[in-house]
């Protein structure tokens, strides 16, 4: 896939599960049964132990079939260790913009955090694909994105942080371009019970609701 067709599908899917667990066997069953559920994007987080070897067997065993991203990375040399595991898509979960720098030379597209109209700005600017509005629950959520959408609506925001079934609509009716959706989708509770088809009807929910705020 090119980097626009990445792009466009992550546009389209609308949302982007935050892989955040324990393990590398967590989160490649995770990922696994988010994809049953429907959605074809997902993080892992580098936070998560394994997280590279997890994101090489996935891109390995599903190939186009889904897009895999890297979350929290930190710093340029975590940018390219994850683009050479797999990665499609990199989130930071603040504004540096040596690593966009380093996701715009290997033609990946990257989605680094910001706060602030001025940090949102400046990461458009910088050649962010997307932008990850974080924390955004802490500013007002969809209230926020709305605010900061009107003087500057060519932004792609990626809202994250208070993302659930019940604020998802507002988020995208405020003009986000697609939700980044965490522990309300994964959650490491139901990891210990070893239940991961719960993610798997969570997906299913989370896509309906996308297409409800949408139609």
């Amino acid at each position: 896939m090119t980097k626009q067709q990445i792009v466009t599908s992550m546009l389209e899917i609308g949302i982007v599960p935050i892989i955040r667990v324990n393990s590398e066997e967590a989160a490649i069953k995770s990922i696994e049964a988010v994809y049953e559920g429907g959605i074809r994007s997902a993080e892992i987080t580098m936070t998560t132990p394994g997280a590279i070897r997890a994101l090489e067997k996935l891109a390995d065993a599903f190939g186009d079939k889904m897009i895999l991203g890297a979350g929290t990375v930190l710093d340029p040399e975590t940018a390219r260790a994850t683009i050479l595991a797999g990665a499609r898509f990199l989130v930071t979960p603040a504004l540096k913009v040596a690593t966009i720098e380093m996701a715009r030379r290997y033609s990946t597209v990257i989605c680094p955090g910001a706060l602030t109209p001025t940090e949102i700005l400046t990461a458009w600017e910088a050649g962010a694909d997307f932008v990850k509005v974080f924390p955004c629950s802490n500013m007002g959520g969809a209230k926020y994105i709305k605010a900061v959408k009107a003087p500057l609506p060519q932004v792609e925001m990626i809202p994250t942080g208070g993302v659930n079934l019940e604020t998802i609509g507002d988020f995208l009716k405020a003009g986000a371009s697609a939700v980044a959706v965490g522990s309300e989708l994964i959650d490491n509770e139901t990891i210990k019970a070893g239940k991961y088809e719960v993610f798997t009807e969570r997906a299913k929910l989370f896509l309906a609701a996308v297409k409800a705020a949408r139609s």
